[in-house]
């Protein structure tokens, strides 16, 4: 079928279809089996439904196929089978639309595209060039099953929508983009969505516009911010918030509501009004009754800004970080000392070592986020006692294994608004190492990921795009491993870690000079901003288990065998002189020192940065 979409909906106002899958749920087919199947498994059910919308007056219905790439079906293991389920999804919304429908022309049908269901590089494993390939195997098969266009919905991301379109724009149909949009009035006001909307219509799709998350009322200022910027869109709201009943999602059906409220979307510049979770054909009728007799008005021919959010951010956006440390770094030799927590909620101790560490010219405090995944106190929290009592900067470190995604950036925010702005961002231990190993460890990225939310957070947004209010101002750390076996791929993590937005690295300790500089001359190109891990040693019992039983530590076997000479009383000396070394002739190479004492004694770090007072006396 050839149509010019464009025209079709300068025209008038187009009515759409509204939920598959919640329809489906409710006659036996859902939970724990993926929608899509149903096309394959009960196609004369999902073809009713499409035959259902189209009676209720819909003239542009999406095939069932939202959840149909290959990474969705992949967690059903269904993978092998992307292209028979989508093609028999176009085919089936094909059949039930060359039906005529209640105006006696046939209905359009478009070839819903979902998100990957994954996250992209740098939040995720998932590459461009891979997230395309999966976004083109699924039009492919739309198209071949007889969709006359695509529709790319429901998308959070603009990145991930930006890669859908590149890889099915090319096919020569119709395309049609949404943004989803969380409730959030305050985020409205700030004018993400005529944003989003020029940033959609940009890329060249043929209309931009929103669904899902929202109900009809809120959808209403969403589709006004957004018609201001470009013109008609497309509006497909849920009939409002879900509840969980008996075990079920459930949405209410006041269809009167939904009605009165789409006319309202149709006058905000919405030329193409549907329904999308929770909607039924009875919404639908509802719709089509309300706008039988509507007539657009003149809009004023605004045309299609090409400017990219990033481009009209003001420059106070810019994401450098704003902390004392971070001068320290750009300026001179910084100083950060890990201090342990105690299990439990007394970190007096805690406070105590900070105060001395920072008399002895310590500029930072580090403080673990549960290592070893072991149960302490939130590093925020604890960063923000020390820096009250003591007067001194601390890094929190923060792990990507107990929040997901969501907890992850609340506390990032909480970290900004409490003034802890120095984050080092981790993976994290896995759980099954630590006081609870059946607990849930979460992963939901990683910690170049975490590298990257922290980096829009200093751009002033949310991994979503909305404005958290002002650039966060966090320096953003990472790791570096020196001695690592494979040290080509440790070099191509921190090149990645760079490329996310990370400011400096702070390494894992080091034992002798050389495998530090063999390191560094391996880094080629790159230049980070190095805080050098060291770690006095106390004990040959403790060298030993460091070498042979903790991952990413190598302690030479000369320093082994001496320690084991040692008495207890001279090991500890002993441990801290091999530090000493090190930080004296590594000092002009790297931009800090950050030391990892032993738990019960702190101090020892003290004594090692030593080093660098006397290496200042001899330059001297």
């Amino acid at each position: 079928m050839s149509f010019d979409l464009r025209e079709m909906t300068g025209s008038g106002v187009l009515i759409g279809d509204g939920a598959m899958g919640t329809l489906l749920a409710e006659r036996g087919v859902g939970f724990g089996h993926p929608y899509a199947r149903a096309n394959v498994t009960h196609p004369e059910m999902v073809a009713g439904i499409h035959e259902e919308y189209i009676r209720a007056g819909a003239g542009v219905i999406e095939t069932n196929t939202f959840s149909a790439n290959r990474f969705k079906l992949e967690v059903h293991e269904l993978e092998d089978r992307v292209r028979e389920v989508n093609e028999a999804g176009a085919r089936l919304a094909r059949k039930a639309a060359d039906i005529a429908g209640t105006n006696g022309s046939k209905a359009l049908v478009l070839g819903a595209i979902g998100p990957l269901g994954r996250p992209l590089c740098p939040v995720g494993p998932v590459t461009e060039a891979e997230a395309r390939a999966v976004f083109l195997e699924q039009a492919e098969a739309l198209l071949e099953g007889g969709a006359d266009a695509l529709v790319l919905e429901t998308f959070t991301d603009l990145v991930e929508l930006r890669l859908a379109h590149e890889a099915v724009r090319g096919l020569g149909v119709p395309i049609v983009a949404y943004k989803t949009f969380v409730e959030d009035g305050e985020t409205l006001s700030e004018g993400l969505p005529g944003r989003a909307a020029r940033e959609i219509s940009a890329l060249g799709v043929d209309l931009s516009g929103s669904n899902c998350t929202v109900g009809p009322q809120r959808m209403v200022g969403i589709i006004e911010g957004m018609s201001a910027e470009v013109g008609p869109v497309a509006a497909f709201p849920n009939p409002g918030l879900p509840q969980l009943v008996d075990g079920k999602v459930r949405f209410r059906r006041d269809v009167d509501h939904f009605a009165l409220y789409g006319r309202k979307l149709a006058e905000a510049g919405a030329r193409l009004v549907g329904g999308c979770c929770g909607t039924t054909p009875e919404h639908v009728k509802a719709l089509a009754d309300a706008l039988r007799d509507f007539r657009p008005g003149t809009t004023p021919n605004r045309g299609v800004s090409v400017r990219t959010v990033e481009e009209e951010k003001p420059q106070e956006v810019l994401d450098g970080p704003s902390t004392d440390l971070a001068e320290k770094l750009r300026t001179g030799f910084a100083v950060a000392v890990e201090v342990d927590l105690p299990r439990g909620n007394d970190i007096t101790r805690v406070v105590e070592a900070s105060r001395r560490l920072k008399e002895r010219g310590v500029d930072a405090i580090d403080i673990s986020d549960g290592a070893r995944a072991r149960l302490r106190m939130h590093p925020v929290a604890a960063a923000r006692i020390v820096q009250e009592e003591v007067g001194i900067e601390v890094v929190a470190h923060i792990s990507c294994r107990d929040r997901n995604i969501i907890g992850l950036q609340a506390d990032f925010l909480g970290a900004a608004a409490l003034g802890v702005k120095n984050i080092l961002a981790v993976t994290g231990d896995p759980t099954q190492i630590g006081d609870y190993p059946e607990a849930t460890g979460v992963f939901d990225t990683d910690s170049a990921g975490l590298v990257h939310i922290l980096s829009r957070m200093n751009r002033g947004e949310d991994l979503a795009g909305n404005s958290i209010g002002g650039p966060a101002g966090f320096l953003i750390g990472s790791a570096f491993n020196p001695t690592a076996e494979d040290l080509d791929g440790e070099i191509e993590k921190l090149r990645r870690k760079i490329g996310a937005g990370a400011h400096a690295f702070w390494t894992q300790p080091v034992f002798e000079i050389g495998a530090l500089e063999v390191a560094l001359e391996r880094l080629g190109d790159l230049d980070p901003c190095l805080l050098l891990g060291l770690m006095p040693l106390r004990s040959a019992r403790q060298a030993e288990f460091l070498h042979h039983e903790v991952p990413g530590v190598d302690i030479p076997k000369p320093v082994r065998e001496k320690l084991a000479t040692l008495s207890p009383e001279d090991a500890p000396k002993y441990g801290v002189e091999v530090a000493q070394n090190i930080l004296a002739k590594a000092q002009p190479l790297v931009n800090g020192a950050y030391i990892m004492p032993p738990a019960s004694a702190p101090d020892l770090a003290g004594e090692v940065i030593e080093a660098i007072s006397t290496q200042r006396s001899a330059v001297g």
